[in-house]
């Protein structure tokens, strides 16, 4: 084992991962291949994929940054738990590795210009200075549609299609009781939202398409999408109602 090769990538894999003892394994990982920083990033990019679906507390869209990051590193949390596991490879590797946005791509099976939008909504997330880019509100309001539409007509291909093959549900603790758990991949995603969002009409929320339940009354749970190059890359289902009562609706 190259010994100096696993000290060189610690640090990156420490940042990514925020455990020393992960970190140490996933250098150990990439020690002895060809590019020892993809190696390491793929490495730390499966740890946190497997960290998303196995998520030990309810998710709140809000309090993981809200408080700001000085205030939480005083309790010991990191804010970059708040970002999906592509959003924390491309800042980290980015923005504070200086790792080119052309060599992040191919970990991530992402162009380089989609690579920047996730650390542009990285940012944004962590309340930085960059602003996210505005979305394309047209693209994004197809792309949905299109979501419930297959939903709607049990079409469990065109559902797959259009998720990320990185695509993460993350639910409130209320979505999940309701029977939302948390889930990644195509395939456990739209298996879990597949019925669910059959019922629903579609929806702005905070200004960006999304889709609320039920179809008549006021909703009960309303699911916001992130829409990445005409692909879902995430789905959130708030059903809390102090998560519900901050969200700018129109049905």
């Amino acid at each position: 084992m190259d010994e100096n090769a696993v000290a060189e990538t610690l640090p990156m894999a420490y940042r990514l991962l925020g455990s020393r003892e992960e970190a140490e394994e996933a250098a150990r990982d990439a020690s002895g291949r060809p590019d020892p920083t993809a190696a390491v990033a793929r490495a730390c990019l499966a740890r946190l994929r497997s960290r998303e679906t196995h998520r030990e507390h309810p998710w709140d869209p809000w309090d993981p940054w809200a408080a700001g990051q000085d205030r939480r590193e005083g309790t010991g949390e990191d804010p970059l738990d708040a970002l999906t596991p592509p959003e924390r490879l491309a800042y980290v590797l980015h923005d504070e590795f200086s790792v080119p946005y052309e060599e992040i791509a191919p970990v991530l099976d992402r162009t380089p210009a989609a690579t920047r939008q996730l650390a542009g909504r990285a940012r944004y997330r962590l309340r930085e200075t960059e602003e996210m880019p505005t979305p394309d509100l047209h693209r994004q309001r197809a792309v949905v549609e299109a979501f419930l539409t297959a939903a709607r007509n049990g079409d469990a291909a065109a559902l797959h299609d259009l998720l990320d093959p990185e695509v993460v549900l993350r639910s409130d603790a209320t979505a999940v009781r309701e029977g939302l758990p948390p889930a990644h991949g195509p395939g456990a995603v739209s298996e879990t939202l597949a019925n669910r969002v059959s019922t629903a009409r579609k929806a702005l929320v905070d200004g960006a398409a999304g889709l609320a339940c039920p179809p008549e009354g006021d909703p009960e749970t309303v699911f916001t999408f992130t829409v990445l190059e005409d692909h879902i890359t995430a789905v959130d289902a708030l059903a809390d109602k102090p998560h519900l009562t901050r969200l700018n609706l129109q049905l």
